[in-house]
C-alpha cells in the first residue's frame, strides 16, 4: 500500500532545511502532570489505593493488544501524554496514533514526545506535523548538530562523529495522565503491530497502571530535561503556520481515507479500538504486584569509554540476577553475553540453576551481524548446561520454516523483538534491554521489574511457547559438534548444518572475523 502524502513531505523538507539553521527557541524544565489532574488519572489512583502502593499490570503479549492499548491510552488521556521511542517508522498505524495523538491535542493534552534522534530520518513528514501543533512538544534525544538538510550530509556527520552516534536512546515508554504506562520491546511502526504484509516483529509489551506509571514519569523527565534533549525548533529555520499545519493535517485526514479503501480489512483490524474499546475491561484483569521501574541515567551516552556502573539499569538488576537459583529464563531478540555474560550463565547453570535463552535464529534474525556475535558463545555455553533455542523464520510471503509464535494466521514473516527475563518463577523484568554489549554499555534503556508469580507464569508460558520444537531450533552437542534439532510435521529431526542464507552467514562472519563484539 503507498499513500501519497507529498504536502506532508514538503512540511517535512521545509523543517530539516538548511542542517545549520536555528531559531532562538526557549528551553522549558517541565515535569509529568500529577494522575490527580484529570478524572481518568483520579479512577487510575481509586482503583490502585485498596493495594497500598503495588501496582497492576497485564501483559500485552500480541501486535494487536499492543496497539489497541496506545490508541485507547491517548483517547482516554485528559491531561497528558508522555511518548520515548527509539524507531518511528511511517506507516498506517503510526498516522492513526498520530491522528489521535492531534485530536488530543486539540481537546487540551499536553503531549511530549522525545525521540532518539535516528527517528528523525524518516518520519515522512509526521514529525513536522505534530511539531507544529500549540500543545505538542517535540524533543530529539543525542542530536547531531550539523549536516542535518540532506541524508548525504547527515550520514557524513555521523561517519565523523561514529562515537555520539553508537549511543542511542533505546528507552520505548508511553504514558498517559502519568497513571498508565506501557514499556516493552516495541518501537513504531507497522511492523510492530502486524500491519506491514512483508514482515512482523514478535514483541512483549507490559500494561502497567498505578505508581508504577509515576516511576516511570520520573525517568521521562530526567531524559526529557536533559541537556541531551534539544527542541525541534532548535533545527527549524522557520516557525510553520497555521494554515501549514492545517494543510498538511488534511492531507493526513485524506491518507486514512484512502488506505480505509485500498485495505479495508487491515484498517478495520486497526481501528477495532473505536468501536470495540478493551481497557476498561484489562482494567479488571490486572494482576496487583510491587515492582520497581528501571533505567539507564541519560548520561551514561557521554562516557568516553564504558560507563560508570552506577548509571546503569544492569547495576540496579544485578542483586535479583545474582540471586537465582532455580530457574532462569531469557527472552532476547539480540543476544551477545560477552565475557561477563558468559560468566554469569555458566555460573547460574553450574549451580544448579535451569538456565534457558531464547533468541532469533540465523534464518530469522533481522540483524544478522548480530548473530555473529552471539554464534561463538554456543558451544561454552551448551557445554555448561544452558539451554539455547532459535527462534525460527516464521511463515509469510517469502516463505518461512516454523508456525507462527503468540498469534495464529499471521500473514507475514516474522523474527523475535521481545526482551525479558523471569527470575526463579517469582520475578519477570520487562522492557527495552537486549542481552548484549549495546543494551549493557550504549544505549540507554527502560524496564519494570515485578515480583508477582502470576505474572512469571504468563510470561513463561509465552517462552516456553516459543521454545516449542516446531517453532525454534534448539541448538546441543554431538560429539562435540552442534547440531539443531526441531519440529517439522509432528517429528524431530535433526540438523547438522545450521539453517540461514549464503548472505546471512557472511553478515555474521564479518562480524565475527572482524571483532565487532562489543558494538553489537
Amino acid at each position: 500500500m503507498t499513500l501519497s502524502m507529498k504536502p506532508l513531505g514538503v512540511l517535512l523538507l521545509t523543517l530539516w532545511l538548511g542542517g545549520c539553521a536555528t531559531l532562538d527557541v526557549p528551553r522549558e524544565s517541565t515535569q509529568a502532570l500529577p494522575a490527580s489532574d484529570s478524572a481518568f488519572g483520579r479512577s487510575i489512583q481509586a482503583q490502585a489505593a485498596p493495594y497500598m502502593g503495588r501496582s497492576g499490570f497485564r501483559l500485552l503479549p500480541n501486535s494487536g493488544e499492543a496497539f489497541r492499548a496506545r490508541a485507547e491510552l491517548i483517547r482516554n488521556a485528559q491531561s497528558s501524554l508522555d511518548l520515548q521511542y527509539y524507531i518511528v517508522h511511517d506507516g498506517l498505524s503510526t498516522r492513526m496514533l498520530v491522528d489521535e495523538l492531534l485530536k488530543a491535542a486539540d481537546r487540551g493534552v499536553r503531549v511530549r514526545i522525545l525521540l532518539d534522534d535516528t527517528a528523525s530520518d524518516s518520519l515522512d513528514g509526521l514529525l513536522a506535523t505534530l511539531g507544529a501543533h500549540p500543545n505538542i512538544h517535540i524533543r530529539l534525544f543525542n542530536p547531531l548538530q550539523l549536516g542535518r538538510s540532506t541524508g548525504v550530509t547527515r550520514a557524513l556527520g555521523r561517519l565523523f562523529n561514529l562515537s555520539r552516534q553508537h549511543r542511542r536512546m533505546h528507552n520505548k515508554l508511553w504514558l498517559a495522565d502519568n497513571s498508565v504506562a506501557i514499556v516493552g520491546g516495541r518501537n513504531l511502526g507497522d511492523e510492530y503491530f502486524d500491519a506491514k504484509p512483508e514482515l512482523n516483529f514478535t514483541d512483549i509489551d507490559l500494561l502497567g497502571v498505578g505508581p508504577v506509571a509515576e516511576q516511570l514519569g520520573h525517568s521521562f523527565d530526567q531524559y526529557w530535561n536533559s541537556a541531551l534533549s534539544q527542541p525541534i525548533g532548535d533545527f527549524v529555520s522557520s516557525r510553520l503556520s497555521g494554515r501549514e499545519l492545517s494543510k498538511a493535517r488534511s492531507e493526513l485526514e485524506a491518507s486514512l481515507k484512502v488506505a480505509q479503501q485500498r485495505n479495508r480489512a487491515l484498517y478495520e483490524q486497526l481501528a477495532s479500538y473505536e468501536t470495540d474499546p478493551r481497557l476498561d475491561v484489562w482494567r479488571q484483569e490486572l494482576i496487583w504486584a510491587w515492582n520497581q521501574a528501571l533505567w539507564d541515567a541519560p548520561s551514561k551516552v557521554l562516557a568516553r569509554g564504558e560507563p560508570d556502573p552506577h548509571l546503569l539499569l544492569t547495576t540496579q538488576l544485578a542483586p535479583d540476577m545474582a540471586n537465582v537459583t532455580k530457574e532462569l529464563i531469557l527472552i532476547s531478540a539480540y543476544f551477545v553475553p560477552g565475557e561477563t555474560g558468559l560468566v554469569y550463565l555458566t555460573g547460574r547453570a553450574d549451580a544448579g540453576a535451569d538456565v534457558r535463552l531464547l533468541t532469533n535464529s540465523l534464518e530469522a534474525t533481522d540483524v544478522p551481524v548480530v548473530h555473529g556475535g552471539y554464534a561463538p558463545y554456543r558451544k561454552a555455553l551448551l557445554e555448561h548446561g544452558v539451554k539455547l533455542y532459535e527462534l525460527r523464520r516464521q511463515p509469510g510471503v517469502g516463505g518461512g520454516s516454523g508456525p507462527h509464535l503468540f498469534r495464529k494466521g499471521m500473514s507475514s514473516d516474522s523474527s523475535l523483538h521481545s526482551k525479558a527475563m523471569i527470575f526463579d518463577q517469582q520475578k519477570s523484568f520487562i522492557g527495552s534491554f537486549n542481552f548484549d554489549p549495546r543494551s549493557g554499555l550504549w544505549n540507554t534503556e527502560v524496564g519494570v521489574l515485578v515480583d508477582s508469580p502470576q505474572l512469571a507464569a504468563e510470561a513463561r508460558k509465552l517462552a516456553l511457547q516459543g521454545m516449542a520444537p516446531a517453532l525454534s531450533y534448539q541448538p546441543k552437542l554431538e560429539q562435540g559438534e552442534i547440531v539443531w534439532e526441531t519440529e517439522d510435521n509432528g517429528q524431530l529431526h535433526t540438523l547438522k548444518r545450521e539453517p540461514g542464507s549464503w548472505w546471512r552467514r557472511v553478515n555474521a562472519w564479518f562480524s565475527k572475523s572482524v571483532g565487532l563484539e562489543k558494538m553489537l
